[in-house]
């Protein structure tokens, strides 16, 4: 007999919905959400609704904003001739961390993925088209995931490119700093030996 009451389970299963949470953790952030002062628990609810509500896509770049356009596209410093193409505003996140680059982006939001049912139109490469088309773009990097469906988008994308010959390249992808050789895979090590630089 299941003895949880069901404002409980509703809201456990909510957080359960999220990609990589479990039931275990579930419910552990729905007791979180229980043990929050009812001004706590408005300010969290009044959060999700307001992002949800305020936040669309940027009508360049595809990234998230609260207006016509994003930060990154608006800003004039960045140049605007190199686009880096990933697959999720996080994967844009994470570059910009790095603090190395000072192109601008294309979100895909997805990739190519036939057995979750999502295909070419289901993400932005039509909009990323456009953009080659009307300006003026030296470089296109494919910063997509290095697993089957990133590797698969990218190479989509690459064949979509051809006709505008433009510089399309890949980040380097290989071993991690502080990693011993002897512990690398072997796709990591070829990839570090197939994108090596002048030292």
């Amino acid at each position: 007999m299941d003895y949880t009451s069901l404002p409980l389970k509703r809201l456990a299963e909510q957080f359960e919905r999220m990609p990589g949470v479990g039931k275990v953790s579930a419910q552990r952030m729905a007791f979180y959400v229980l043990g929050l002062t009812p001004d706590e628990a408005k300010n969290f609810a009044d959060a999700i609704t307001d992002a949800v509500s305020k936040l669309h896509r940027c009508s360049i770049c595809q990234n998230l904003t609260e207006h016509d356009t994003c930060p990154i596209c608006e800003n004039i410093k960045r140049n605007k001739s190199i686009i880096c193409v990933v697959g999720t505003v996080q994967d844009l996140m994470a570059v910009e961390k790095t603090g190395e680059y000072d192109g601008v982006y294309h979100v895909l939001h997805g990739e190519i993925s036939p057995l979750n049912g999502i295909g070419p139109d289901d993400l932005t490469i039509k909009e990323l088209l456009n953009r080659v088309k009307n300006e003026a773009i030296d470089e296109i990097i494919l910063a997509t995931n290095s697993d089957t469906e990133g590797e698969t988008t990218a190479m989509y994308i690459q064949r979509l490119l051809k006709p505008f010959e433009l510089k399309v390249t890949r980040p380097a992808y290989g071993i991690p700093v502080g990693m011993e050789l002897q512990y690398a895979d072997n796709i990591t090590l070829g990839r570090a030996i197939e994108g090596r630089q002048i030292f």
